[in-house]
């Protein structure tokens, strides 16, 4: 790994339309699908059944499966899964997940809150499983189809594309029908959307750059030996730490730390815009409009940067930019329901929070090692998940707390300028990774 930026290389607009691209937009799409279902917004959809802020953060837990997926990767990397093994490992994983998440996402639809909030969270955490499970393969996929890191940067581009459409999707156009048809209906609508997914794998090809690394992992010592199941659960970890010398736990303090504030203030944002008084035609209109707008210029900065400067800088000017961004959500407490102060926090946002995220993916993407794909890169995404999924459990809890002696909006106005300064140390462990790398690379 290096800080140094490879040379950017211009991509014709054709490279944007070939077919390996658009289905990793699509895929994307799929994977973005339940993000956000299982988390922030699931979140709008209990306070508007009265839900107090402490049970929404609590049930925000069931996204912790995210940050475990290292756990069972090891075994996606080397068998295929049932039903469809037929499409190859990558595929049979995307396909039967893919299900999986639809019937989830229409079955929380069917039991709603009537039936309690422990039914509708063990649904919720089906769906979280399953969709970790798709991301796993899906991350995969992309990076062993990539013929070259320029290649890698255009697929990580459209992936995020992809992601920032279902984002879109699920943060903004679910409000207005939810608005207007309710949250069952909603729910019931974008598990069937899953199909698109489904469609994208049947389609996409199988990466055959990772295949003869597998096979002949598979041959040499199949996973049923002692041999191979060491090689599949511990091999990955082993690996990386033997590329990257203990300067690898600095880089996953690192990551670890890099997302913390945006996890922590997710399950409190929906809640936020429902007690200042947002309508949810508002908050859709403006997403969909400023916000998503703002979000591709984020990308397209941030993936910019990444090739212009290097992934440790990017992350560094993204990391500054997200820690100011969700700070600046405290407005909102005193101006409330003041269109052009809510337009002008979201905008900001959107462009911050897309910047450090293509930054990181990129960044990420660039550290695995061929054979061990999946596994690395959850071990990396669950590093940048752990924490920040754990502390988010507690945020309603604190907000209530922060509340005693004093309004609402002020304890919601002090949290979030909380979780902006919780985005500190991850920028300063860039900064001594980045300083470490020069030191390095003059060494040389």
């Amino acid at each position: 790994m290096t800080a140094a930026a490879p040379a950017p290389r211009k991509h014709p607009l054709s490279a944007y339309l070939q077919p390996k691209t658009l289905q990793m937009l699509v895929l994307g799409f799929s994977s973005g699908l339940p993000f956000l279902l299982v988390g922030n917004t699931l979140g709008y959809w209990l306070r508007d059944e009265g839900t107090s802020l402490a049970a929404i953060g609590f049930i925000s837990w069931v996204g912790i499966a995210y940050s475990l997926k290292f756990l069972w990767a090891p075994i996606i990397d080397r068998v295929n899964a049932p039903i469809f093994s037929a499409l190859g490992r990558r595929r049979s994983w995307m396909a039967l997940s893919q299900i999986v998440v639809g019937l989830a996402l229409v079955a929380m639809a069917i039991v709603g809150t009537g039936h309690g909030l422990v039914m509708l969270g063990a649904f919720a955490l089906v769906a979280a499983f399953s969709a970790a499970t798709q991301d796993i393969v899906i991350d995969a996929w992309r990076i062993e189809s990539a013929a070259d890191n320029d290649e890698l940067g255009l697929l990580s581009s459209a992936y995020q594309f992809g992601f920032r459409v279902a984002l879109l999707a699920t943060d903004a156009v679910i409000l207005a029908v939810a608005e207007h048809f309710g949250w069952s209906f909603s729910y019931t609508l974008y598990g069937a959307l899953m199909v698109i997914g489904l469609i994208a794998t049947f389609i996409a090809m199988e990466p055959e750059r990772a295949d003869a690394v597998m096979e002949s992992k598979s041959e040499s010592a199949p996973i049923y030996t002692l041999r191979g199941l060491f090689d599949a659960v511990a091999g990955p970890f082993i690996a990386f730490f033997r590329t990257y010398g203990l300067i690898a736990l600095l880089m996953l303090l690192a990551i670890s730390f890099y997302r913390v504030p945006d996890f922590m203030m997710g399950p409190m944002v929906n809640p936020y815009y429902h007690d200042i008084g947002l309508t949810k035609d508002t908050v859709a209109w403006v997403r969909g409009s400023f916000s998503f707008v703002a979000s591709l210029a984020g990308i397209a900065a941030g993936g910019f940067c990444a090739l212009r400067f290097g992934y440790i800088r990017a992350l560094i000017m993204g990391g500054i930019l997200q820690a100011a961004a969700i700070a600046a959500f405290a407005i909102l407490a005193y101006t409330k329901t003041d269109l052009g102060s809510f337009i002008a926090v979201m905008i900001f946002d959107s462009i911050a929070t897309s910047f450090a995220g293509v930054a990181l993916v990129s960044y990420m993407s660039s550290l695995t090692s061929l054979g061990y794909t999946a596994t690395q890169y959850a071990l990396l995404a669950s590093s940048y998940t752990m924490l920040g999924k754990f502390l988010k459990g507690f945020s309603g809890k604190l907000i209530e707390w922060l509340s005693q002696g004093s309004d609402l909006f002020h304890a919601y106005a002090v949290f979030f300028v909380g979780c902006g300064l919780v985005g500190i140390p991850g920028v300063i462990l860039f900064v001594i990774l980045a300083r470490i790398h020069a030191s390095r690379d003059a060494t040389a």
